[in-house]
């Protein structure tokens, strides 16, 4: 792999040769053998698609990358963003063009996306415990192309071990420190401490950092959740400093990680004290020591119209919110009873974990005039159908009818579709008709 480049642009331009066909479900029949080039020359419009569908928009993705670029930069904080969200190295590209230190994975499958299309930097949020990964990194990972991984336990280091016993191989890691009620991440400071040592003794390891999630601790902005989440990155901010007093890190530049894209905000309030790049945090340790925080914030270049635009930084702070940028489209294909509309999309097109979806416009034809859906509410989904209510005195609403859906949680959307065309602009009231397919999203879950 080309090292000088942050991804491999040669190959994410290469997906504009795959051929399209009956594989890829957001492809109609007219685009069937084309390439994605093609299909992007012949101006095809949304009017041309079909139900159901999942759809990006242009200038919303746009705008919220550069958005948490230029944020970070103004911080002073690095950003890793967690690509597993839409497992798209075409999104990758926009991260890391716009100065993103390189992209984070949750396993070993991801890993192996990013590396064959040339991401230099990478970090696995999570722990190698499987012998293959962790042969496989020790293999590919040089300084040039770092891959960072995660360590919660003793055992996590005995398995590396014996796995690389005998090897020269030395793995860059970071120790995680989680909280009761959480998801990994070792339970306290202290066993935290206990895990560095063991990570000290290791032939095969070096201690480059501090990570964690603050995301499992809290699912609310309340002053409860905000509260759970800064007392947890205090005690990330401890076990940090009780490192560099010990001098347990094994190497000069040191990262301390944390930040989904609900509370990155306070990540950077509590953690960002920490970043130096002097000799005077030297310690017992090496004599200069640089410390960098990275946010691994994921959904934020997609966004949508639930759970992220409820609990976002920027949504909270009330200054200039991300846009959502991706809908649902379905049509109704039963409407038997008053109040009572069936819809072709159900929960293998579109998110529903996180909030189902949420019913914004209606009309006749895809791609064709629609009108506010007021007071309509999907109110449960099944594999392949949708359950929306109306209010029949207000609304009509016949067999055919497209209905455009705002969506919650990015994470659980991509993982459905294997291309995904992105409109021109599609965020806002006055754009609900037709609009030109600008590029094809390829997803690698």
């Amino acid at each position: 792999m080309n090292t000088s480049e942050a991804i491999s642009a040669s190959t994410v331009s290469g997906l504009a040769e795959r051929r399209l066909d009956w594989r890829h479900k957001a492809v109609p029949a007219s685009g069937n053998g084309t390439t994605h080039a093609e299909f992007l020359a012949a101006n095809h419009t949304l009017a041309e698609l079909q139900t159901p569908l999942l759809t990006l928009d242009a200038s919303a993705l746009a705008s919220n990358a550069d958005r948490l670029a230029a944020w970070c930069a103004d911080h002073g904080v690095l950003l890793a963003p967690h690509g597993k969200t839409t497992m798209s190295p075409q999104l990758w590209t926009e991260q890391l063009n716009r100065g993103a230190w390189g992209i984070t994975l949750a396993n070993f499958a991801q890993l192996r996306v990013a590396r064959e299309f040339g991401v230099r930097n990478l970090q696995l949020a999570n722990s190698l415990t499987d012998p293959h990964a962790i042969q496989w990194v020790a293999g590919v990972a040089t300084p040039e192309a770092p891959i960072l991984s995660w360590i919660d336990s003793p055992g996590t280091v005995d398995v590396i071990n014996r796995t690389l016993a005998g090897s020269d191989a030395v793995l860059d890691v970071l120790v995680e420190l989680g909280a009761h009620g959480g998801r990994t991440g070792a339970r306290s400071v202290e066993a935290a401490m206990d895990i560095a040592r063991t990570i000290s003794e290791s032939p095969n390891l070096r201690l480059v950092g501090v990570s964690g999630y603050e995301g499992s601790l809290a699912h609310t902005a309340d002053d409860a959740g905000l509260a759970a989440v800064r007392g947890y990155l205090a005690r990330m901010r401890l076990l940090h400093e009780e490192l560099l007093a010990a001098g347990l890190y094994g190497a000069g530049s040191v990262i301390i990680t944390a930040g989904g894209s609900a509370y990155f905000d306070d990540v950077v309030s509590v953690l960002s004290p920490c970043i130096s790049t002097g000799a005077e945090l030297g310690g017992p340790g090496p004599d200069s020591i640089t410390v960098d925080l990275l946010i691994r914030s994921g959904a934020y270049i997609v966004h949508d119209d639930g759970f992220y635009r409820g609990i976002s930084p920027f949504s909270r702070e009330g200054s200039q919110p991300f846009k959502a940028g991706m809908y649902g489209w379905a049509r109704v294909v039963s409407q038997t009873e008053p109040g009572l509309a069936i819809l072709d999309a159900g929960k293998r097109d579109l998110p529903f974990d996180e909030g189902l979806p949420e019913p914004q416009f209606i009309g006749p034809v895809l791609g064709g005039a629609m009108e506010p859906l007021l007071g309509a509410e999907i109110t449960s989904v099944n594999d392949q159908h949708s359950f929306m209510t109306y209010d029949a005195n207000t609304t009509t609403v016949n067999p055919g009818d497209v209905v455009r859906l705002g969506l919650s949680h990015p994470c659980t959307a991509f993982d459905k579709w294997t291309v995904i065309p992105v409109l021109a602009d599609t965020g806002s009231a006055e754009n609900t008709g037709d609009q030109t397919v600008v590029d094809l999203i390829h997803t690698f879950f």
